[in-house]
């Protein structure tokens, strides 16, 4: 997934001059995770910017580009290091087309790695996409594969409205997938059906979506999986279709169960499928405490728990 994001972005770069990237350790050093390694390299200094330390300078510096004619992609470093810009993200780049009635819009993709995988406790291994799913005005993405991770950060730089693209960490180097050298793009707007069934539907998105996707095969668990992508808007035609075949839905997020976006799909499939409902809507998902240091495997979502629920679900009468 790393490369395939860095290739996303030198494809983007390369059609487009106006696209700046900047952010802490982005240019000389590519970036934590190694996502702009050599971007610096190819593109010099005025278009891949090492900033200083200010998740809300860097932010702000994104959005004045962007309404000034360029199309800035900024990365905070950590998802967890954004909540200082939390006032510029919210009361700015995602109001700013609504509060200009249309006059200006916003082409700027916020990039940042998020959820567990490093052992990185409550600063460094939030899953926090609810904040911005309840933020109208948002995009958010996430990708679960190297080729959604390339066309979908290309299809979020093409938008003209600003894009939060939330890259889980723990598959950044977990896999591997031939996808093209060459610009493509992955519609945003379309969620994705990775494994197919007639009994269960399983929701999920990003760093989740290896779990669920092991655990059906491991248990040949006859379900429809499905990829949501985009968190917000998600597809909901393709989930209600979905559940109104099989009549059962679970649904698996790595983020908090408490008022987090697996509470939104539950209540969309509550108001619009309850017709067609057999069973009780369950959701695993990560506890309702700040993700832990040590003991990370318990807090996310596990084949153990998993199973427990698609049980519950199938025995229910």
């Amino acid at each position: 997934m790393v490369k395939a994001i860095n290739s996303a972005l030198d494809n983007a770069m390369e059609k487009d001059d106006s696209i700046i990237l900047l952010g802490e350790d982005v240019g000389v050093d590519g970036g934590v995770f190694r996502v702009t390694d050599n971007l610096f390299k190819k593109y010099g200094k005025d278009r891949v910017l090492d900033t200083p330390l200010s998740e809300l300078g860097i932010v702000g510096f994104g959005i004045g580009m962007s309404m000034a004619g360029l199309k800035a992609i900024p990365e905070i470093q950590f998802q967890d290091f954004i909540y200082t810009a939390m006032d510029q993200i919210i009361s700015q780049m995602a109001k700013l087309r609504y509060r200009t009635n249309g006059d200006y819009t916003l082409p700027m993709v916020l990039r940042t790695p998020y959820a567990g995988g490093v052992h990185g406790g409550p600063y460094h291994s939030q899953s926090g996409e609810e904040y911005f799913a309840t933020t109208q005005g948002l995009t958010v993405v996430t990708p679960s594969n190297p080729y959604d991770a390339k066309g979908l950060l290309l299809s979020s730089i093409e938008l003209n409205d600003p894009v939060i693209f939330l890259e889980p960490k723990r598959l950044y180097y977990a896999g591997k997938m031939d996808i093209p050298d060459d610009y493509y793009t992955v519609d945003l707007r379309k969620a994705k059906l990775l494994h197919e069934g007639d009994e269960l539907s399983i929701i999920t998105y990003g760093p989740a979506v290896p779990l669920v996707m092991n655990t059906v095969k491991n248990n040949n668990i006859n379900a429809d999986v499905i990829d949501l992508r985009t968190i917000n808007p998600f597809d909901v035609d393709t989930v209600l279709k979905s559940v109104q075949k099989t009549t059962r839905a679970l649904i698996v997020t790595e983020s908090p169960k408490m008022f987090g976006v697996s509470a939104e799909i539950s209540a969309t499939l509550a108001e619009k499928a309850i017709d067609y409902l057999s069973a009780p809507i369950l959701r695993v998902a990560g506890l309702d405490i700040p993700i832990p240091f040590a003991l990370e495997e318990y807090y996310v979502p596990s084949e153990k728990r998993m199973m427990s629920a698609v049980n519950k679900i199938m025995q229910y009468r």
